[in-house]
Parts: structure tokens; sequence; C-alpha cells
């Protein structure tokens, strides 16, 4: 006996009982404990060399999901403070936020909307950068990215 659940939201959590009877033993019972989390988030450490390319993607263990069908955004820590730099509607092209004067004209949204920075700077070494994924409005999957920047 299985319990299907679609389109799954937080409001699901709880616990759910399954009763049945049986000849000749009686009623048979089974409880299990469900917990919707509204997000996710993972980290992650991208060492780069100073003046390349530097290639994110969005959701490192993602590989068979199209992410081009939700929308998306990527962040970036500034200051304490998350800033946007591309956000991507499905069917849409990736529009560019410029709140980021150390990045202007340095990113872009490749492949797999995954974010490219170029050139490497030694600001950015520690820089945080944040990939939002909203497959429904009540779950979102997060990816972070710190980077270190070396240089010969």
């Amino acid at each position: 006996w299985t319990l299907h659940l679609e389109n799954v939201t937080v409001s699901l959590s709880g616990q759910y009982e399954c009763t049945f009877a049986t000849y000749p033993y009686g009623t048979k019972a089974a409880k299990i404990q469900l917990t919707v989390k509204a997000e996710e988030e993972r980290h992650y450490l991208k060492k780069v060399w100073l003046k390349q390319t530097l290639e994110i993607p969005c959701l490192e263990d993602v590989t068979s999901e199209n992410l081009s069908t939700y929308y998306l955004k990527w962040l970036v820590g500034e200051n304490g403070r998350k800033k946007e730099l591309v956000t991507k509607e499905p069917s849409c092209p990736a529009v560019y936020r410029n709140s980021s004067v150390l990045l202007r004209q340095r990113v872009l949204l490749g492949l797999n909307n995954a974010l490219k920075v170029f050139p490497i700077k030694i600001a950015d070494d520690g820089r945080v950068f944040s990939c939002h994924v909203l497959y429904h409005p009540e779950r979102v999957q997060k990816s972070s990215t710190t980077v270190r920047v070396f240089g010969k």
C-alpha cells in the first residue's frame, strides 16, 4: 500500500496513518511522520586562478533536471548583504542587474544556467555566489559557492 502525494507543500507536513482490516488478525496500522522542507541549501568551495574564467553550476548535483523551466536568480554577497546579479524566468532571456559595481560587465549566464565571471580579480576572493531555484512557491533550492582566488 502506497500513498502518492503530488504538488507537495509545507502544509502537508504531519503524521500519516494507514489502517486496514485483515482476517483473521484484525486491524493493522502503520504511522509515518512527514516533514516537508521549504528550502534546501548546499555550500561549495571553488578555487580559481587570477585572471581566469570562473564557472559555477547553479545546482552542482542536479544533472538530469532541466532548470530552464523554473524561475532562478544568482546573487552575490557584498558588504554583508546579498545583491542580485542575474534573474531568469522560464522561456525568457536572462535579466542582468547592475547592482554590483565590482562585477558589472564581468558576469554572464552560461549553459545550464551556470554563472560565468571573467576575469577573476583579487577582490573576488572570499566572495559568495548563490543560486536560487524556485520549483514551487513553497520549494526553493539554493546553492552557495565561496570563491578562493590564487595567483601565480
